[in-house]
């Protein structure tokens, strides 16, 4: 199940897509980290005063946040229940762990 989150000023789409967070079909984040703990938060709250989370590069309202955590909730429920689900979410796993290598 796909959940749009927004669309970004230039017309992209972030997206909730199982356990990952995809901006415009490409994997932006499997994780949303509050503003007030990234790096660069004076940066990312002078850009957009609203922002209460990140996801990847892209910042989010909360009511944005609330909509990824709740795809996310779903997606974790139905992993529970489905062998598929379980086969997915180590894929994007998988995925990650290729990134961090630098494998793409």
């Amino acid at each position: 199940m796909t959940t749009l989150v927004k669309v970004t000023q230039d017309g992209r789409r972030l997206e909730v897509k199982g356990f990952g967070i995809y901006l415009d079909g490409v994997l932006e984040g499997v994780e949303v980290a509050e503003v007030g703990a990234h790096p660069l938060k004076w940066k990312i709250l002078h850009l957009m005063p609203e922002a209460t989370h990140v996801v990847g590069r892209v910042a989010l309202t909360r009511e944005e946040a609330d909509l990824v955590f709740k795809a996310l909730k779903e997606a974790q429920d139905q992993m529970l229940a489905d062998p598929k689900a379980i086969a997915e979410r180590f894929r994007i796993a998988a995925m990650w762990k290729a990134r961090e290598q630098g494998i793409e």
